[in-house]
């Protein structure tokens, strides 16, 4: 399989640290259905000023727009679910450590890619690392335990889906701007159905932080989609990952939440595996 070019490891990486951080902001807000909402909305809102300055994607992506889009709802709302019940420390390792396998096998089914011996050892223990982190005295409960595994299959999911509807956009960009248009316009609807209300909007902390993490996310996820334009599939999910290494300090730095030898350890495994899957 061909390498991944330097240029889009870097850039994945800096988004592994992006979505690392809002990632963060969203465990540690008070209300985390409103403030992924408000993210999500805040990503709607930018790429909704985008779009008439952007050609329309290929016809044969707007399908895999629109699945992307209701994946990444499904997502949301299991992400929120899993952080009610968990650390940013335990949930994050479980939901992101089942996704590269995951979007590995749908790589292979749906795009035809193929992964090179040193590439399947590099997901090997990338996958094991993570999911070792949620092992041991501190490890998840059951119900956090099955809303995080639940979040990885979302994650893989869109994950497979934007790697194949954006080779068939025909530009990259576009594609995603009306993806995540597609994305953010429902969440408060989805709001309103759970909590019979539209969510409130109020000039405090509270939204500052969630629109910078919308704003994160945005970037993030947009140089994902990019990534994916460009080197395979499994190979960038497999980078995307080391987002383990910087939720774990930002989780001790930040959350106050502990980092013991087993996670760092565990957080050194991912890095090597990251670096097999992008040789």
């Amino acid at each position: 399989m061909t390498a991944v070019p330097p240029l889009v490891v870097a850039m994945v990486l800096g988004a592994a640290l992006l979505h690392a951080a809002w990632n963060a902001m969203l465990r540690s807000g008070a209300d985390r259905l409103w403030s992924v909402t408000v993210m999500c909305a805040v990503g709607a809102a930018a790429c909704a000023a985008a779009t008439p300055f952007l050609p329309l994607p290929a016809p044969a992506a707007w399908p895999y727009a629109g699945l992307s889009a209701l994946l990444q709802v499904g997502y949301c709302l299991f992400l929120v679910s899993a952080y009610e019940k968990g650390e940013l420390g335990q949930v994050y390792p479980v939901a992101r450590g089942t996704a590269p396998l995951l979007v590995a096998i749908g790589a292979a089914v749906f795009a035809g890619e193929r992964l090179a011996p040193q590439a399947i050892a590099g997901l090997a223990l990338i996958s094991g690392g993570i999911v070792a982190l949620s092992l041991g005295k501190d490890r998840l409960g059951l119900a956090a335990m099955r809303d995080a595994l639940i979040t990885g299959v979302f994650i893989a999911g869109y994950m497979v889906t934007d790697g194949v509807g954006v080779r068939l956009s025909g530009h990259a960009l576009s594609y995603f701007a009306w993806m995540t248009l597609a994305q953010g316009l429902p969440m408060p609807l989805v709001y309103l159905a759970i909590r019979k209300r539209f969510p409130p909007l109020r000039p405090d902390a509270d939204t500052l932080k969630a629109v910078g993490g919308g704003i994160m996310g945005l970037t993030a996820y947009g140089v994902v989609v990019w990534a994916l334009s460009r080197a395979p599939m499994a190979k960038v999910s497999g980078l995307r990952e080391t987002a383990i290494l910087f939720a774990a300090i930002i989780g001790a730095v930040f959350l106050k939440e502990r980092f013991t030898l087993r996670r760092g350890v565990c957080a050194l495994t991912i890095s090597v595996g990251a670096i097999l899957l992008a040789g």
